[in-house]
């Protein structure tokens, strides 16, 4: 089983129903549900996750949402280990670094983001969901 890091920006498209990336994300959220690949996040997402969310949704929608994410995600520490690979990391975004660490110290497979230039620098496999999913279709 894979174990993938799916960055907030393909949870936003999920919860926010944002098009055309909803469908994919949905997709790839029925594979977690199923337990086909196993997924995290980093602690930093629930903060970031609730703000944006609590503007569109209100506080108390924002909090029920992150409340049945939480059920189907792994979340990874962000720990000093981390912040001070992220310090000295030449990513551009400081934000992408701490997730990319938290990644790294957690032996994630593979990021899954629509961004994948944020993690040009780092080592780890990218991919959109729409890839991740092609990928999967492909090894059935």
């Amino acid at each position: 089983m894979k174990n993938i890091f799916v960055d907030s920006d393909i949870i936003l498209d999920l919860l926010l129903e944002r098009k055309p990336f909803y469908s994919p994300s949905a997709e790839l959220f029925n594979l977690i549900e199923e337990k086909k690949v196993h997924a995290s996040v980093s602690a930093l997402h629930f903060s970031n996750l609730f703000y944006i969310i609590r503007k569109v949704k209100g506080s108390e929608s924002a909090k029920s949402v992150l409340r049945k994410l939480k059920i189907f995600v792994n979340i990874l520490p962000v720990d000093e280990k981390v912040i001070e690979l992220a310090l000295e990391s030449d990513f551009s975004d400081f934000e992408d670094a701490i997730q990319y660490y938290a990644c790294l110290d957690n032996k994630i497979d593979i990021i899954i983001t629509r961004n994948k230039d944020d993690f040009r620098r780092g080592k780890l496999p990218v991919m959109t969901a729409k890839e991740l999913l092609a990928v999967l279709k492909l090894k059935r």
